[in-house]
């Protein structure tokens, strides 16, 4: 396991194009006895590996995408393995492998056991950036799951009953005409003009959107040099809300702002949709479940080495920015953990109601069955995500031991599933419950494909 793990830490590989790391967690569970269908839903390192029969059916998922310009050694100081290249900031490595490690030990049971059910292992690409689940969930592949867990490093070991920002992503092309800006800009129609006129109509419209909304843009083409009339300029928006019906009401609004632009600029455009995940449907019932599984088994212990390095990454942050971590989580009593290092306690979910300022495609999977991805310590704690200092610490033993800890929580919570029938039919009435008569329609258009072109451009342009 910690093999595998660390193997998957060494390639780093960028969203839909995980070719090494898929293809090991893949081939170790097919070595196990699982049955492996690869290249599903369009995508060459997104895979589902699958072991019994009949129902219950539980769901089993795991990450192995990196992070661009994280590339780091495990070692208690900022020292890239190579300048500029990816690293496993988000815990990917330990991800995927939790889950592949519990899909083994669930079936090792099953078979001991003469255990009816099935267990699916969800190989899941590109998290970071594309939102490969979302992709899955649209072709059907959760369809005849009955609850699905997952598990990703944190700072902290807990079964959130929280929720997340539905977004949508997307680019508009603008085009218009070139001309010399000096000698006859009345010939013109500037792309990039469109594209301002754009952003301020957004700006604008920012005051009269749900205060919870989020809304992020970048200019990725703008021209080429000032004497030039632009005849192509491009804008990236992600447009948040907590709810899935608030992102379409606001993303209807800005593609009628992007139409007035062009009104404005006498230009055209065209609107290349990337991604629309959902906000996450909670379950307090599988919260409880892994929560009881925590303690049972109880937080990992750590040597005096392993606190001598997380004390060396702690330094590196200031008292003030683990403050202001600390009071982010709203965890009641955050103030007593000022001065712990790697928390081993496991509380109670404090986060019903609450809506991180994220979004995930684990939200996709969770409108179709009930599903659960609670936290283990991983991290130091104040350290930010997607740091260089998380990435040193998902490559050696700290992590190790969160992969160890997960895969058996992962592990005991689904064979509570499959052998509990009580346990499952009271986790899908809160489903239901929950989803308030709201049934998951996907975000994405059927024809729309995962970008594989520009995932093997992004991770070209990051070696």
């Amino acid at each position: 396991m910690i093999e595998v793990s660390d193997k998957v830490w060494e390639f780093a590989e960028l969203g839909l194009q995980e070719f090494k790391s898929a293809a090991l967690i893949a081939d170790t569970l097919e070595e196990y006895g699982f049955e492996v269908n690869r290249k599903v839903a369009g995508m060459p390192t997104a895979f589902v590996a699958s072991y019994g029969n009949g129902e219950p059916v539980i769901g089993i998922m795991g990450e192995y995408d990196a992070l661009p310009g994280l590339s780091q050694k495990p070692v208690t100081h900022e020292e890239p393995i190579k300048e500029g290249a990816p690293g496993h900031g988000c815990g990917h490595n330990i991800h995927g492998v939790s889950g592949m490690a519990a899909a083994i030990a669930v079936k090792t049971v099953m078979e001991k056991d003469g255990i009816d059910g099935t267990v699916k292992f969800f190989g899941c690409p590109a998290e970071e950036n594309y939102s490969g689940k979302m992709f899955m969930v649209r072709d059907g592949l959760f369809d005849d799951v009955d609850a699905a867990l997952s598990h990703h490093p944190g700072a902290m070991n807990w079964a959130g009953v929280g929720s997340s920002l539905a977004v949508n992503s997307v680019k508009f092309h603008f085009h218009g005409f070139s001309t010399h800006a000096a000698a006859s800009p009345d010939r013109g129609r500037s792309a990039l003009d469109a594209v301002e006129l754009m952003n301020a109509g957004v700006n604008y419209m920012r005051e009269h959107v749900v205060q919870e909304a989020r809304i992020h843009y970048v200019i990725e083409k703008g021209g080429m040099q000032p004497n030039v009339v632009p005849a192509y300029a491009r804008t990236w928006f992600y447009v948040r809300a907590p709810e899935r019906e608030q992102v379409d009401h606001i993303y209807d609004w800005v593609l009628k702002i992007a139409d007035g632009a062009d009104l404005m600029a006498r230009t055209t455009h065209e609107v290349e949709f990337l991604e629309g995940t959902y906000n996450v449907l909670p379950n307090k019932k599988l919260s409880e479940i892994v929560t009881a599984n925590m303690r049972d088994i109880g937080a990992p212990e750590y040597t005096d080495e392993e606190m001598k390095f997380a004390k060396e990454l702690s330094d590196t942050i200031s008292k003030e920015e683990k403050r202001a971590a600390l009071r982010q989580t709203k965890r009641p009593g955050w103030e007593d953990l000022m001065d712990v290092l790697m928390d081993r306690s496991i509380p109670d979910p404090w986060d019903e109601g609450m809506v991180m300022p994220g979004s995930t495609d684990v939200a996709d999977v969770s409108w179709v069955t009930p599903t659960m991805e609670f936290n283990t310590a991983t991290w130091v704690l104040g350290i930010p995500g997607h740091s260089w200092q998380n990435v040193a610490l998902n490559g050696m033993s700290i992590g190790h031991k969160s992969l160890i800890f997960s895969a058996k929580v992962i592990a005991a919570s689904a064979l509570d599933l499959i052998t509990k029938p009580g346990l499952l039919e009271k986790a899908h009435e809160e489903f239901e419950e929950r989803k308030h008569g709201r049934e998951y329609e996907p975000a994405v258009p059927d024809d729309l494909k995962p970008p594989l072109e520009t995932a093997k451009e992004a991770a070209e342009a990051a070696r």
